[in-house]
C-alpha cells in the first residue's frame, strides 16, 4: 500500500470511528468518570490499530513505565503519542490545551475523562484551575502527564519548557518520569502524508521530587531531547 493511499485512508476509518467512539461516551459516562476513562482506553486502542494497521506505524518502547502516580513529561511531534501514552501510561490525566476541550461534545467527553485543560496565554487564574485539577488527580492516585514544550515541534527542534511544568512539579510533588520520543520522522507535523515506520519511545530516568526548578527544567529538556542528541 503506497504512502498517500495509507495516509487518506486512515482519516476516512479512524475519524469516523472517533465521532462513534464521542457520541457512545455518553453511554459509558451513566455508569461514573471512571467508565469513561476505560472508554477513552478503547478509543486509544482504536487509534493505535488504525496507526499500525493503516499506517504501517508501530512503536518501539525502551525502559520501563514505573508503577504508581508520577508526573509524566513527554516529547510532543505528532498527534500518534497523544493517544499512545494514555496506553502506555495508563490512565493519565492529561493537559490539554482549551482549544480542544472546548471542541462541542468531544470537549464535554474529555472533561468526564479527567483532562486538565490549560490556556496556553498563561492567565494566573488559569495556572491556579490547572492545578487544582493536577492535585485532585494525584490525589485520585492518578499520574498527570504533560508535554512541557506546549506544542507539536518538528524533529531537531528543542524549545524551552512552558512555566506550567514548573508549577506543577512544585505543586504536585511528585518524581517526574521524562519520555523522549521520535514520532514526528513518520508522522510530520505540517504534512498530510504519514510513512510507515518505527516511533521509538525512550523513558529516561525517573526524577525525584523538590529540586530547584532550574534543575528540574534543565534536566528534564535534557532527556525529552534525549533522541534529538543521538542517543
Amino acid at each position: 500500500m503506497t504512502i498517500i493511499l495509507r495516509s487518506i485512508l486512515f482519516p476516512l476509518v479512524f475519524y469516523p470511528g472517533t465521532v462513534i467512539a464521542v457520541l457512545s461516551a455518553f453511554i459509558s459516562a451513566l455508569f461514573g468518570d471512571a467508565a469513561v476513562r476505560r472508554h477513552a482506553l478503547c478509543w486509544a486502542q482504536f487509534h493505535r490499530w488504525c496507526a499500525r494497521w493503516i499506517l504501517g506505524i508501530r512503536s518501539r518502547i525502551e525502559g520501563a513505565v514505573p508503577p504508581g502516580p508520577h508526573l509524566f513529561a513527554v516529547k510532543h511531534q505528532s498527534m500518534f503519542e497523544t493517544l499512545e501514552m494514555l496506553l502506555l501510561v495508563g490512565d493519565p490525566a492529561v493537559v490539554l490545551k482549551r482549544e480542544l476541550a472546548d471542541i462541542p461534545l468531544f470537549g464535554r467527553v474529555a472533561q468526564l475523562a479527567g483532562v486538565i485543560p490549560v490556556d496556553r496565554a498563561g492567565s494566573a487564574k488559569a495556572l491556579r484551575r490547572m492545578m487544582r485539577a493536577a492535585a485532585a488527580a494525584r490525589d485520585n492516585d492518578r499520574s498527570v502527564l504533560i508535554f512541557p514544550e506546549g506544542t507539536r515541534v518538528s524533529p531537531g527542534d528543542q524549545p524551552p519548557l512552558q512555566p506550567g511544568f514548573a508549577g506543577l512539579y512544585r505543586q504536585l510533588g511528585l518524581p517526574v518520569v521524562p519520555i523522549a520520543l521520535d514520532s514526528g520522522l513518520v508522522w510530520p507535523r505540517n504534512s498530510v502524508l504519514k510513512r510507515p515506520g518505527i516511533v521509538r519511545i525512550h523513558i529516561g530516568e525517573t526524577i525525584p521530587p523538590g529540586l530547584p526548578r532550574a534543575e528540574v527544567e534543565s534536566r528534564v529538556h535534557a532527556a525529552i531531547n534525549a533522541l534529538e542528541r543521538g542517543l
